[in-house]
């Protein structure tokens, strides 16, 4: 399945979501797999959640059911028990290969208001004419030193004709990136401590972060949504 967090929503934590997502599958009457043992789990799988507080349009999660279920059906029951904002926007069979194994890369944009887009651009010609940039963040396993350079496959500034958040005659910079999925991973704000390392880059309002997409990587770097080896499928749980 392919989800968005829109809005106010995007603030819900992965914890947060896969509860609600939990009790969506009831209230639509899923039938879901559970795991086998003496606390059964439901067999949900997620894939690269964006961390909270960042929107996204491009996020991913398999769930094993115990029988065939229509895929229209089930997107359009389960998008009605959720709250709007955590929007199911598309469901497919799963014809084999792990979800996981198909996302290399994430597309994100990120808006900046009240940034100049000609000092984004200075701070992005220094950011990639690095070989490397280290930034610091704080992980599961402490904090962390780690290259936030090598992972960016594609990184480019841009002025909106129309302001998105803010009014038109505050600037406001949009920066476009292509990030390519490693351990530890690296996010946007990843790359913004990058910027601030290599051109003393500070924004001065909270920037608005979104993923537009993640998928496999073709050899243009372009990204190919995971779902679409998928397509054919006719029924959810079917063989």
């Amino acid at each position: 399945m392919r989800y968005a967090k829109r809005g106010p929503l995007r603030f819900t934590s992965h914890r947060d979501f896969a509860r609600a997502f939990e009790r969506a599958l009831r209230r639509a009457g899923v039938p879901v797999a559970f795991s086998q043992g003496f606390t059964p789990h439901p067999k949900i799988s997620y894939a690269s959640a964006a961390p909270t507080g960042v929107a996204s349009e491009a996020e991913y999660l398999e769930v094993g059911l115990r029988e065939p279920v229509d895929p229209a059906a089930l997107r359009a029951a389960l998008d009605a028990a959720l709250s709007p904002g955590l929007d199911v926007l598309d469901v497919v069979v799963a014809t084999g290969g792990g979800l996981a194994d198909r996302i290399e890369a994430s597309h994100w944009r990120i808006e900046l208001p009240e940034v100049d887009p000609a000092v984004l651009a200075e701070a992005v010609t220094a950011f990639t004419a690095a070989e490397e940039v280290m930034v610091e963040r704080m992980t599961k396993q402490g904090r962390r030193t780690f290259d936030a350079r090598g992972a960016v496959i594609a990184i480019d500034v841009s002025a909106p004709p129309v302001t998105p958040s803010v009014a038109p005659a505050v600037p406001c910079a949009i920066l476009e990136l292509v990030v390519r999925q490693v351990t530890p991973s690296v996010r946007p704000d990843d790359v913004l401590s990058g910027l601030r390392v290599v051109a003393g880059l500070e924004p001065p309002v909270a920037p608005k972060v979104i993923r537009l997409a993640q998928g496999t990587l073709t050899a243009q770097g372009a990204i190919v949504d995971p779902l679409d080896a998928d397509r054919d499928g006719a029924t959810i749980g079917g063989r």
